[in-house]
């Protein structure tokens, strides 16, 4: 049972109580408090004390009071900072497991909060619309074969490799752009540096893309009903691949890479940056940076990890 101090009009109360003679029991009936809590300041009373040095001594004794402050050592605090340069959240670095922590995952996530270690931000919480939104932002239209069908022709797509959501992250004033790809099994995050937001770019690049990898390593894609996707019959003949697309107005059918897309928001890929200028090696080591952090639902494996587990040693050479 949780113990509550005494304040000081309780203690006002029992000086009270004795100075008129009440029984220590009474008293402590009449507080509900513990017999031995009243006699205590009974005792201090009688012996020439005052009410105010009794509150002194008490709120001295408080402050030893409570569990004390966890102090991780010193090898493991240097070890939860060299992962969080990395960009491992508590739940990573203690999922993972690569050593053991003398900690919970609780107080972990306690002591990041209260700013033991330097973090950017811990993982992030959705994004609410009001009622009645609706997505105004530049669209075309269902470009192709609704998200649906997908469900028909690849009935365990949830569970295969080989199926991806594509998607463009714009710069500040819509100035330049990335594209952004995810394979849904092992969320292997792709950023393709198009530079703009045109149909000709964005395939134009995907193309390039898709070419190093050997004939039907992937399965489909699915897009958003972006303008820049409206050429999307080249990649499904060049290809042969299935392509989908998502409801308008309905980024959650494809959550993965609109999740990965708020992602590399944080890591410099900010709505306020100009991306027409974007340095290729940047945009590698962003990708290469997301992609090497364990996730909780890849058993904290990373994404690369993963991805290689489906890559055999032929389709090795195409690479």
């Amino acid at each position: 049972m949780t113990y509550h101090h005494l304040t000081i009009d309780e203690l006002t109360m029992i000086a009270n109580f004795r100075d008129q003679g009440v029984k220590a029991y009474r008293a402590a009936k009449l507080l509900h408090r513990s017999l031995e809590t009243v006699y205590r300041v009974y005792r201090f009373l009688a012996a020439g004390h005052t009410l105010q040095e009794y509150y002194q001594h008490y709120r001295e004794n408080k402050a030893y009071c409570g569990r004390k402050a966890i102090q991780l050592p010193t090898d493991e605090v240097t070890y939860i900072k060299a992962k969080v340069a990395q960009g491992w959240t508590p739940d990573t670095i203690m999922g993972r497991a690569e050593r053991p922590l003398s900690c919970s995952m609780r107080t972990l996530y306690r002591l990041f909060e209260r700013g033991n270690f330097d973090v950017r931000t811990l993982p992030m919480k959705g994004k609410r619309r009001p009622n009645g939104y609706v997505e105004r932002r530049g669209k075309a239209g269902q470009l192709g074969q609704s998200i649906h069908q997908r469900a028909i022709d690849f009935p365990n797509f949830n569970r295969e490799f080989g199926h991806l959501e594509a998607d463009t992250v714009q710069g500040k004033g819509h100035q330049g752009a990335v594209m952004t790809l995810v394979e849904r099994t092992s969320k292997v995050e792709v950023i393709l540096n198009v530079h703009s937001k045109t149909a000709t770019s964005v395939i134009q690049h995907l193309q390039e893309w898709l070419a190093k990898f050997p004939p039907h390593f992937f399965k489909s894609i699915t897009f958003d009903n972006g303008k820049e996707f409206a050429d999307w019959r080249v990649i499904a003949n060049q290809f042969d691949l299935q392509t989908y697309f998502a409801e308008v107005g309905a980024p959650n059918q494809r959550g993965l890479n609109e999740n990965n897309n708020g992602l590399l928001r944080r890591d410099g890929l900010h709505k306020g940056r100009d991306l027409r200028h974007l340095a290729d090696e940047e945009v590698a080591q962003i990708m290469s940076y997301r992609n090497n952090i364990p996730r909780k639902s890849l058993g904290y494996q990373t994404p690369y990890e993963v991805f290689m587990k489906y890559v055999t040693d032929e389709q090795l050479l195409f690479f």
